[in-house]
């Protein structure tokens, strides 16, 4: 049979189809000392709307999911939308954590407009030094003094006679009082006179011995000594009654000589804070004070000391009562607070309860080590944090869920919200109107809202970033804008329009198609400063095309050496690559290699081989685990394609497989379906194909080629091994026609196509492919039925035919 050989020419793209240059004659100045800086946000206009009405609303729930990749300047815009926005939320008050008299495990709080908490602490500390003078004066005063005097000898007086009747008593009896001393004690005793003299009671059965007093007498002394012994208890329990009336008398000429002054400072400090909550706080102290005037009589008397006691380091303040704890002062914040958290742990987001470790080796706090997160200090405004970093911090989570949800924060260290310690306080809980912006990814997003049900409640709107935008004259200019801005903000070198350009051109390669241009503008602003450098190292005053190119490539390189070492082992004849001559079941197909940030394509040869069976197509990579679904399903639709167009007359009975050779990494993805379907029609028709063009490109079970990713590290990586291995001016690579607006390719590779060294096929349909790759005509279908005879049609129709009846044969027999 004789193949018909094609004559005539194949499309190839032209050189100027395969990149989109920057019109830099729309740019109207020479360099970027002549544009107006970016002020606005450039390609977010969704993103804007949702930030808008997620800052401007403040109602429960409304806090703010911001999705996007990273480097797509979510952090610029919300930043600059929060700068712009007029105040809708009511100012936050200051807070501040008092002592509780009442339960001093409970910490109260009390709040104060705008400023005033500092006020009320230094009124409050002015006032505590101020009765620390004044109280000991007063009490030194001679009028108290005198006042104190006559108290004391009214109750010595009382006591003298007390004492006087019961001696009276005692002497009527007999007896009399003396002193003796037990032990180191003195102590007044009764004992009976006998014979003019005091007899201890223990003696009396010795002088009955002897015979100087009978024992009748004996006992009579004894039990009235008992009932005067009795007596005398009487008298220790009126003269102890009589101590307790004079301290208490005397407390109450102290706080009498004293509440005038209290209450003058205090009712000064009520006039300044008309708040009732601060109100029942002062009326409080002011009982505390009135009760507990020692402890300002102590300080006097300590203060007078020529060397005064060193301060024991675990001894508690006895004026820690009167202290003020201001754990939000909003006393120079100017418009809403905006608070970027970098670090949200539990205790940055939320606040914690300091602990100190005393030397007797116990934990002790007190109200004062109270401390405010970033939560609180956000109130009536923004708290900015990224969502993976606070899902990964113990607890942050859940409490933040719980705080936004009742919109009350409870302040506790986190080992008492992981029940691992006893609450040592619970402060007062505060209500919040914190509005909490999120930054995450997409996938992190939809995790979320599809398995926590709390989540859809507490945040409401969803602020989508786009990786890319449509690129629009406008859009150009703004690039230049946003140039200029860089270099002012980070005094770099002037960029002359030919650099513009140049870094326009970039971001568009990196969105992928030339209609559109990226909003990674992290990756655009490292390009920018690589520039200057290299400027800088060349000594010019501004940054041109050649500054920009050289940061491109020495980017490149610094990220490329996986990519040098496959070529190597392709220029070493260990992976096998052939690029030129022909072979029959085999193609060059063109991966991609993700390196984190850094991808890059190479060629792999991919091969198939047919025989009778009916084992159907197999795909060898997916029988070694190696293959993903995605690529599987690819492989299914080369039966269908087998099906639709050779099927139809007779059954698809064949034993094929297909392989990627050399791959033990695995691969997914069905941009190389059309490549496995050329090396399989090859094999069937035994056809060779022409190794020097490489192939790329998905397809369908009707033949049509469908656009694939990457198509520019494709094409580069093949053209590199070429290179490397000698252009011959018969290589290319054969890629979807729906791919050629996304072409970006470099300048050396659109310099060998210029000069006929390399070529770029665009293909809509198998066929045109395999005309390509083998030289030989597609063929079409006939109106008996069959191809036209000799074309690549015909004879893998034939091969199936054949194989058919072989096996039907086979079976038969």
């Amino acid at each position: 049979m004789v193949k018909l050989k094609l004559k005539k020419k194949f499309t190839e793209l032209k050189p100027e189809e395969l990149r989109w240059a920057c019109p830099v004659e729309k740019l109207h100045f020479e360099t970027t000392e002549e544009v107006e800086p970016l002020e606005d946000i450039i390609g977010q206009e969704r993103a804007l709307k949702a930030l808008k009405l997620g800052t401007e609303l403040f109602a429960p729930g409304y806090n703010i999911f911001v999705c996007g990749l990273t480097g797509t300047g979510r952090m610029t815009t919300i930043k600059h939308i929060l700068k712009q926005i007029s105040p809708k939320a009511p100012q936050a008050p200051d807070r501040c954590y008092v002592y509780n008299f009442k339960n001093p495990d409970e910490p109260r709080l009390l709040e104060f407009p705008r400023g005033q908490a500092i006020m009320f602490k230094r009124n409050m500390e002015a006032m505590i030094f101020y009765l620390k003078q004044k109280i000991p004066r007063t009490l030194e005063d001679e009028k108290y003094i005198e006042a104190r005097n006559k108290i004391i000898e009214k109750y010595q007086r009382k006591e003298q006679e007390l004492f006087r009747e019961f001696q009276k008593k005692v002497e009527s009896e007999r007896f009399a009082i003396i002193n003796m001393q037990v032990e180191n004690v003195v102590k007044p005793s009764i004992v009976p006179i006998i014979e003019g003299k005091p007899v201890p009671v223990e003696q009396l059965v010795n002088l009955a011995k002897s015979g100087k007093i009978s024992e009748e007498t004996v006992r009579e002394i004894q039990q009235k000594y008992l009932e005067l012994q009795a007596q005398m208890q009487e008298v220790f329990k009126k003269e102890m009654v009589l101590t307790r009336e004079l301290a208490k008398e005397l407390e109450e000429l102290e706080r009498d000589a004293v509440r005038s002054i209290v209450d003058g400072i205090i009712d000064e400090i009520k006039e300044q804070f008309k708040i009732p909550k601060v109100h029942e706080y002062l009326d409080d102290v002011r009982k505390h004070i009135l009760n507990n005037l020692n402890i300002f009589k102590m300080s006097a008397e300590q203060g007078k000391m020529p060397f005064p006691m060193p301060e024991q380091k675990d001894e508690v303040d006895p004026f820690l009562p009167y202290r003020v704890n201001v754990i939000l002062d909003n006393s120079e914040q100017e418009g809403v607070p905006v608070i970027i958290e970098t670090t949200p742990t539990f205790a940055n987001i939320f606040g914690t309860i300091e602990k100190v470790y005393d030397s007797r080796g116990f934990w002790r706090t007190d109200f004062t080590k109270i401390k405010a997160g970033s939560l609180l200090k956000a109130d009536g405004g923004y708290l900015v944090i990224n969502a993976r970093d606070a899902l990964s911090e113990p607890g942050v989570w859940k409490a933040l869920k719980r705080t936004l949800m009742y919109r009350k924060l409870e302040i506790q260290p986190i080992d008492v919200f992981f029940q691992i310690s006893s609450i040592s306080l619970k402060p007062e809980p505060i209500e919040v109107n914190t509005k909490v912006i999120m930054l995450g990814d997409p996938e992190l997003y939809h995790l979320l809202y599809e398995y926590d049900e709390d989540f859809q409640k507490i945040f409401k709107i969803k602020a989508d970033f786009d990786f890319e935008m449509n690129l629009t004259d406008e859009v150009i200019v703004q690039y230049a804008k946003f140039v200029r801005k860089m270099c002012r903000d980070e005094n770099l070198k002037p960029f002359d329009k030919g650099a513009i350009g140049k870094v326009i051109e970039f971001a568009v390669r990196q969105a992928g198609r030339r209609d559109k241009i990226t909003t990674k503008f992290s990756i655009i602003a490292d390009l920018i400063r690589e520039a200057n450098y290299w400027a800088g190292v060349d000594g010019s005053e501004f940054v041109k095309t050649e500054h920009v190119q050289k940061a491109i490539e020495e980017s490149f390189d610094r990220k490329k050496m996986i990519e040098d070492k496959i070529k190597e082992l392709i220029a070493k004849g260990v992976i096998l690559v052939d690029v030129t001559g022909e072979r029959v079941g085999q193609v060059n197909g063109l991966t991609i290699y993700e390196m984190g940030d850094y991808k890059f394509g190479r060629p792999v040869r991919i091969t198939a081989s047919v025989s009778m069976g009916r084992a159907g197509i197999i795909n060898i990579e997916r029988e070694s685990n190696l293959s993903g679904r995605i690529h599987d399903k690819g492989v299914l639709i080369l039966a269908g394609y087998l099906r639709e167009k050779y099927a139809q007359d007779k059954p698809l009975t064949l034993s094929a497989s297909i392989c990627f050779e050399q791959s033990y990494s695995g691969i997914d993805g069905d941009s190389a379906s059309s490549t496995e379907l050329y090396a399989l029609l090859s094999a069937l028709s035994g056809l060779p194909i022409k190794q020097g063009i490489a192939v790329t490109g998905s397809v369908n079970q009707k033949g049509d080629i469908q656009p694939i990713g990457g198509v520019n590290e494709k094409i580069e990586g093949f053209f590199d091994v070429c290179k490397a291995k000698g252009l011959t001016g018969e290589q290319g690579v054969i890629i979807p026609k729906r791919n050629v607006d996304d072409l970006m390719l470099r300048d050396d590779v659109i310099e060998a196509v210029k000069n006929g060294m390399f070529h770029i096929y665009p293909v809509e349909t198998i066929d045109e492919g395999i005309e390509i790759l083998t030289g030989v005509k597609a063929g079409k279908r006939l109106k008996n039925g069959e191809f036209e005879p000799g074309t690549v049609n015909y004879l893998v129709d034939k091969r199936l035919r054949e194989i058919s009846k072989g096996l039907k044969k086979f079976t038969s027999d």
